[in-house]
């Protein structure tokens, strides 16, 4: 209960001093970046909900943003709707299709390296379908229409995407608090520790972790329409890119996976790496080279990522503290 009111406040004050951060921010560029990061975070905390605390690692995350993307793009586009009602679309078709995935790859007992190939195998086939059908714009992509205004989700400054993904983010980490104080929660890390255990006590397994997996889905349709009302262009190389699957599963397992915070710190050391070695050193895939390098070192001597060095001290603290009682 400490813990939980401690993370509480902690949040409380993290997201009060951003909330007011645009204030004291005139540049476009960090406002940008700040966006960037907080997107990356959000994209990361869905994937940390099935891989982190279920332990259900996927490759192929990113079609559930696609297919938002699309679904709320397509509404907008071609029957006029408000984006605003286009994003809780793109909520329903991200968990709709994840549901199908999950109970059909659950359901055939897939687990661990299979279960991963066969999401990377089901975004590499939405993407060869989006690039074959007329209403999704097919190879060309399509293009929405600039109409500023929050019933299109679209700002005429960076502060107001900086304050619709600090939104997101908000919401991202308030899942996973509720999931560490949860039943729910408890059973999805019965599931990660020995599935056939937690099966064994009657949990029922499959449920559960399609409904971990719908939350994914979920918040990956919101995060497609985020990015297409943002950029106002889509096409099936950046809906379904693979490049998006590994960044979320990159800045959880970076940051920490199975943490509330993990993600965002992942997320913020990542892109703060990334934007010194392209402002600083002009070299390219100079970047790429640094995150294999962080990865390699996290994954040798962090294997419960950035957060474990804030844990490691916390568990010496409370060590010390507790034979400095007994002496």
């Amino acid at each position: 209960m400490a813990t939980r009111n401690s993370t509480l406040v902690l949040c409380a004050i993290g997201f009060a001093l951003l909330a007011f951060a645009p204030l004291g921010i005139s540049s476009k560029f960090y406002l940008d970046i700040l966006t960037l990061i907080f997107f990356t975070a959000y994209i990361g905390q869905s994937w940390n909900i099935l891989g982190g605390y279920a332990g259900q690692f996927s490759f192929g995350g990113v079609m559930f943003f696609g297919t938002g993307a699309y679904a709320s793009s397509i509404l907008v586009n071609s029957f006029g709707v408000p984006a605003i009602i286009g994003v809780v679309v793109a909520i329903l078709a991200g968990a709709v299709l994840a549901l199908g995935v999950g109970y059909l790859s659950f359901r055939s007992g897939l687990r661990g390296s299979y279960f991963a190939l066969i999401t990377l195998a089901f975004a590499e086939l939405l993407r060869v379908v989006a690039n074959s059908l007329e209403i999704t714009g097919g190879g060309v992509g399509l293009f929405l229409t600039y109409a500023p205004g929050l019933q299109n989700l679209q700002f005429k400054t960076p502060v107001g995407f900086y304050y619709f993904a600090l939104i997101l983010l908000a919401i991202s980490i308030a899942i996973v608090i509720w999931l560490e104080n949860s039943r729910f929660g408890a059973q999805l890390v019965a599931i990660r520790e020995n599935e056939d255990a937690a099966e064994a006590l009657g949990i029922n397994t499959l449920r559960r972790k399609c409904q971990a997996i719908m939350i994914m889905g979920a918040m990956g349709g919101a995060a497609g329409t985020f990015y297409s009302q943002k950029y106002l262009y889509l096409d099936p190389p950046i809906a379904y890119s693979v490049h998006l699957s590994v960044e979320m599963l990159l800045v959880t397992i970076v940051g920490g996976m199975g943490t509330v915070f993990g993600p965002l710190i992942g997320s913020l050391v990542l892109h703060t790496v990334n934007e010194v070695t392209r402002n600083f050193i002009d070299t390219p895939g100079l970047s790429l080279i640094v995150y294999g390098i962080i990865l390699i070192m996290i994954i040798s001597y962090l294997p419960n990522g950035l957060i474990g060095l804030f844990k490691g001290r916390g568990s010496k603290k409370a060590g010390a503290a507790q034979g400095d009682g007994d002496a």
